[in-house]
């Protein structure tokens, strides 16, 4: 019971986070993707790069079990997937997470997204065996590097805890590095120093 309690909790203060930064609102999603307006995209890369940081370093020193990560297999169903997840991400202007969230912030079209996403979820099902049958749901787990203990093949032998650190910083340094604004409208912007 305590862990169901937890998870509402820290799902209730994830959600007050995304509707804070914008994240539950299609315009600032969609000003996002057309690059008008990038502060939700640094705001993400920033998120993902600390948390790159701390999982890896933590793992390093032993504070977090690699036996908790869960590495998802590479398949050519994954790639078709995340391109229609994309689609409907820039159609909709929410994700999975963010549609929940503004849905529960009062927005009625977040409703019409979760229907969709419903029903997507349920075609999906209705046609798994075609995808199985065609061979596109067959892969193995990879990761980029190889993280001890893990039991997963690395696609190279560099340690796998130190490329995520790596690339948890380079995303950090993006979101700092990334001017507010690639395009504006009409107005000239000048490139970040």
């Amino acid at each position: 019971m305590t862990s169901i309690i937890l998870a509402v909790v820290i799902g209730a203060a994830f959600g007050a986070v995304l509707d804070r930064i914008g994240a539950t609102n299609p315009n600032w999603i969609g000003k996002m993707l057309t690059l008008t307006h990038l502060h939700l995209m640094k705001t993400i890369l920033l998120a993902i790069g600390t948390a790159s940081v701390l999982m890896f370093g933590g793992q390093m020193l032993g504070l977090v079990d690699v036996g908790h990560m869960s590495v998802k297999t590479a398949y050519v169903g994954v790639f078709i997937g995340g391109l229609l997840l994309g689609a409907g991400w820039a159609a909709a202007g929410y994700c999975p997470g963010t549609g929940v969230c503004a849905a529960a912030s009062g927005r009625k079209d977040a409703w019409f997204f979760i229907a969709g996403g419903l029903l997507g979820a349920a075609a999906y099902m209705v046609s798994y065996p075609w995808w199985k049958n065609a061979g596109l749901l067959e892969g193995e787990k990879l990761t980029l590097g190889t993280v001890p203990g893990a039991g997963y093949e690395g696609l190279t032998s560099l340690s796998g805890d130190l490329v995520g650190i790596v690339m948890g910083l380079v995303f950090i340094a993006i979101a700092i590095a990334l001017p507010d604004r690639l395009r504006g409208a009409g107005e000239a912007v000048a490139p970040a120093e």
